[in-house]
């Protein structure tokens, strides 16, 4: 039971995003429901969950469409909250680690605005070159965790599929930095992605609020050695780039390579050769740091920072460290369920399959809000399982040994020093939520909150499992 007080304690703290007391009790079942679900088909497993009576699934799909619930808002107050519940995130240089990357989730619904086609770029044979489905960019901040790390989930938004108007000229790399405003850090950080950011619109967007970003290159990319002036300047605008560079040709004379002990998380006794150029990158115009990295089973990769005060070894730890946001969607697709909405607009217009994106500029105000109100609801139900997930790796990180003692099952791969997963944790919450309600609803707010809608049929078997 100590599990879901400080469970408790911890998400109380967002009660400042929501206006009314009762919105905010409404989102908390919503994320103790997600947490001890045990499987993810939408807001009935909450139902399930919870053993609440059927009349209040109608109150949970309100909460999820309601306009009292903030995202923008939430999402802040969220950002601040875990700054504050996890002590020890990673710091380089006294800069936070922050981690981006996109995921496409597959949805059939004909009537589910912002479904579009997607291709899936992966090295992967059990995924579909081609889905019908939604577009997400993330963002997580990287903390420790006894002798691991942990991506925690900040923010997820759908970014691709809908249209507003023909002006709007925005990228998905525009909106990542809008993404990452939101996040609203108020902290300097290292932003670490992948090839995809690597782009001049991404690092000035990041170098103007003194952030940095950490990448890889593509092996085609190339950069200039800076002009040194040999003779009187003459007329016209100075020189600024020297002899191009073709960064592939650095992994070529491996006699001027170092040699080190991988940093990557996981790897021990495993030597990397590296070579660090500090050049002029045209896209920016200023010089930033590559690393060329050969890994002996692994093979070769060019990384970029736009520090270039920062170590070799650093960029290359921080960059394989960007697979734990990864991790983390695996962890919010098959254990946490954050994607599983089945929200249906009864109004739309019908997706075709294989149809692009929805253009609604010239669709009448009363439809274009109702899509955005259906987006907002998968904004809120998809923050739902942030939170959640979120708490289980506050939980894992601080109360280990807690959740050791009321994992009540067996494991065969525990290993000391390692904090439990996410599954461990929610399985621990899930054999202890009878004790929780049943002895703590009249002097906690939540447990006194679900008792009292719950369905009295099934109340009895739910006390004999307390």
């Amino acid at each position: 039971m100590a599990l879901w007080i400080s469970w408790w304690n911890a998400i109380s703290l967002l009660r400042p995003a929501f206006n009314r007391l009762r919105t905010f009790m409404w989102f908390a079942t919503c994320v103790a429901g997600i947490t001890v679900r045990t499987d993810s088909l939408g807001v009935t497993s909450i139902v399930r969950a919870l053993k609440l009576h059927a009349r209040f699934y109608h109150k949970l799909l309100d909460t999820f469409h309601s306009k009292a619930v903030k995202i923008d808002e939430l999402c802040a107050l969220w950002v601040r909250v875990v700054l504050q519940l996890f002590c020890d995130p990673l710091r380089i240089n006294g800069r936070l680690v922050l981690v981006g990357d996109g995921i496409k989730v597959a949805k059939r619904g004909k009537k589910m605005p912002a479904v579009k086609l997607l291709h899936q770029e992966s090295d992967s044979n059990t995924k579909p070159e081609y889905i019908m489905g939604h577009s997400l960019q993330a963002v997580s901040l990287l903390v420790r965790a006894s002798c691991s790390v942990f991506a925690v989930p900040l923010a997820v938004r759908i970014h691709e599929g809908l249209v507003w108007t023909n002006r709007d000229r925005r990228t998905l790399l525009d909106k990542m930095l809008g993404l990452l405003g939101i996040v609203s850090i108020g902290q300097p950080f290292y932003f670490v992605a992948d090839a995809y950011y690597a782009a001049g619109k991404v690092v000035c967007g990041l170098l103007a609020q003194d952030n940095h970003l950490i990448t890889r290159v593509r092996s085609n990319a190339i950069a200039f050695q800076p002009h040194v002036q040999q003779h009187p300047p003459s007329r016209g605008r100075p020189k600024i780039y020297g002899p191009k560079v073709k960064l592939s040709t650095l992994l070529d004379d491996t006699s001027a390579m170092l040699h080190a002990l991988s940093p990557v998380y996981g790897e021990q006794d495993v030597t990397i050769s590296y070579k660090v150029c500090d050049l002029l990158w045209r896209p920016v115009g200023r010089i930033v740091r590559f690393v060329v990295v050969a890994h002996p089973s692994r093979g070769q990769c060019i990384l970029m920072c736009t520090d270039a005060s920062l170590d070799p070894i650093e960029i290359v730890r921080l960059y394989g460290l960007r697979f734990k946001i990864e991790h983390s969607f695996k962890q919010a697709v098959r254990l946490i369920g954050a994607y599983s909405y089945h929200f249906w607009m009864r109004d739309m217009k019908p997706i075709r399959r294989r149809s692009g994106d929805q253009y609604l500029h010239r669709e009448p105000k009363d439809y274009r809000d109702a899509i955005k109100r259906k987006i907002n609801a998968y904004h809120v139900f998809i923050q739902a399982g942030v939170v959640a997930q979120g708490l289980l790796q506050y939980l894992s990180a601080t109360f280990p040994g807690q959740v050791w003692a009321s994992f009540g099952s067996w494991l065969r791969t525990i290993r000391p020093g390692i904090a439990p997963s996410e599954f461990v944790v929610a399985t621990a919450l899930r054999h202890t939520l009878p004790e929780f309600l049943l002895t703590s609803d009249q002097t906690n707010t939540l447990a006194k909150f679900i008792v009292d809608r719950q369905d009295a049929r099934r109340m009895e078997l739910f006390r004999l499992a307390g």
